[in-house]
């Protein structure tokens, strides 16, 4: 199964400072680990929203906002997909990834950790993309 950890950002992140050097570090080390492993399929962090820009469909009208999002209560940092027999096993990969911002000194942190729709979750869909809309 494959799971998407969705890790938010702070204030520091928003504001365009780079995370300590140490997480840094350890998150390159685990990231060869589990690419190593064949359970890390891609991870990467995002800029702030200050450079991005949302795409926002509202009573069948479209706009661009450009970031940063003020009213974004959860911005996302980083994301990874991984690759795990269980919920379980993904949550244990999870906890590694929490553990080294811990040991790095964050002191604040979320990340939300959701199974990715496989081919054949929605009956007799034809691709995942067309699947993941039969959550909608």
């Amino acid at each position: 199964m494959r799971f998407m950890m969705i890790i938010n950002g702070n204030a520091d992140y928003e504001a365009g400072l780079p995370p300590p050097s140490e997480l840094i570090a350890d998150m390159a080390k685990l990231s060869e680990e589990l690419t190593k492993s064949g359970a890390l399929i891609v991870n990467a962090g995002l800029q702030p929203s200050a450079k991005g820009s949302r795409i926002e469909l509202a009573g069948g009208k479209r706009r661009v906002i450009d970031g940063p999002f003020a009213e974004a209560k959860e911005v996302i940092g980083g994301f990874a997909i991984v690759e795990a027999r269980s919920k379980y096993e993904a949550m244990a990969l999870a906890q590694r990834v929490v553990d080294i911002h811990v040991d790095a000194g964050i002191k604040d942190f979320q990340m939300e950790i959701r199974p990715l729709y496989e081919h054949g979750d929605c009956g007799n869909a034809q691709s995942i993309a067309t699947e993941a809309s039969c959550a909608s």
